[in-house]
């Protein structure tokens, strides 16, 4: 049997992918533990028995990591990497070594954006994959910018110079040795690279918290519903949004009716409200297989697990990754795209009403829905890993 080491960032939607592939391997006899700097949140999502290594570092909402709601485009891009991910990956680093050094893995398998997990790994000499959590990546999204590449290229060697080994050359968010993208050429496109290292085992889906109680008993089943969400990271943008998709559903209440989570409680509720269930969360998987069409920020999670169950979408990105993968769900012909700090309630009306009614929509996300539950999941990259496993051993 093998051990493995899951080293991951604070936030939700970088672990739950790796929820399910360390349940499979656990169930399998091997040894899983997790490094972190929220060990509450790795907890609180793979159970309270996770063994997990306390890491040094920002979590979402600490001072210094609270990002400009307004921040956009190569601006965003910077403030990620310079206010939470350098210093993340900084941070990280001694408490991932001292995991290393206590819990002796034969692999150690990295968040793409856990750059400490990556570049300790290699310093040590240990075998490491990486869990890429966004394709975004790996579709040439730097292409047509030579200076953001430059850029990102010299802020990670001077990481590597800090945590790593100064003469290695691999990028801490692609392992050479086994790549696992939690997604399939069905919807990153014809750019999807190829390497025998490179595995596309589409969504990681495992059982998520129940949470508070969820009023099915109000879902009507003569209406379309519709889920509107922006993920757990972006209630600090997500106000005028919500109010605008608010208005176009109830618009169409008389076919359409909106589940909308709003964490942050910017709409008003209406108690007993027939057209509009407005909560603070939902469950998010159980809900979409009831769902006819998906408005959401274009995060990577929400779309694979739309897709997972062939939902159309439309996408409003907003930042980092988003427009990346927003372009990728268009591409594929699985959702239309409207602009978040723009968008109108007739326009978003308009694009609900063609994801809705236009066949073409749908046929593609089934086409992505069938690719994705043949890629394999959380099995086929514990499968992976474990042949990884047996190998360095």
């Amino acid at each position: 049997m093998s051990a493995f080491l899951f080293v991951v960032p604070p936030l939700t939607g970088h672990i739950n992918p790796a929820v399910g592939i360390a349940a499979r391997l656990a169930a399998r006899g091997h040894r899983v533990a997790w490094a972190c700097a929220d060990p509450a949140l790795v907890r609180r999502l793979a159970g309270p028995d996770a063994v997990v290594f306390r890491c040094a570092g920002p979590v979402p909402g600490a001072e210094g990591a609270v990002r400009p709601p307004d921040l956009r485009g190569v601006e965003a891009l910077k403030f990620l990497w310079e206010g939470y991910l350098l210093p993340l990956a900084d941070a990280m680093a001694p408490g991932v070594r001292a995991a290393v050094a206590g819990f002796r893995p034969d692999v150690v398998v990295a968040d793409q954006q856990a750059f400490a997990g990556a570049l300790v790994a290699e310093h040590l000499g240990l075998p490491w994959a990486t869990s890429a959590t966004t394709s975004a990546e790996f579709t040439g999204a730097y292409d047509g910018l030579p200076k953001v590449a430059d850029w990102l290229h010299r802020r990670l060697a001077g990481l590597r110079t800090r945590i790593g080994d100064p003469s290695g050359t691999t990028d801490p968010r692609s392992s050479p040795h086994l790549l696992l993208i939690f997604s399939t050429p069905e919807l990153i496109g014809p750019q999807a690279p190829s390497a025998p290292h490179i595995h596309y085992v589409g969504p990681s889906l495992a059982g998520r918290p129940a949470g508070p109680g969820f009023p099915w008993e109000r879902l009507d089943p003569g209406r379309a519903k519709v889920l509107v969400t922006l993920g757990t990271a972006n209630a600090d943008a997500g106000g005028r949004f919500l109010t605008v998709c608010l208005a176009a559903l109830r618009a169409r209440a008389d076919r359409v009716q909106a589940v909308i989570a709003d964490p942050a409680r910017t709409l008003p509720v209406t108690p007993g409200d027939k057209d509009a269930l407005i909560l603070p969360s939902v469950p998010q998987l159980p809900l979409l297989e009831r769902m006819d069409a998906v408005v959401c920020h274009a995060g990577h999670n929400t779309v694979c697990e739309a897709l997972w169950h062939g939902v159309p979408l439309v996408v409003a990105p907003i930042r980092d990754d988003q427009p990346v993968v927003a372009g990728q769900v268009v591409d594929s012909g699985a959702g239309l795209r409207v602009r978040f700090g723009r968008v109108t309630a007739a326009r978003l009306g308009e694009a609900l009403d063609t994801v809705l009614h236009d066949p073409a929509h749908r046929a593609a996300a089934a086409r992505i829905r069938a690719a994705f539950r043949t890629a394999g999941g959380a099995r086929a990259a514990a499968a992976h890993l474990e042949r990884m496993g047996a190998e360095s051993r």
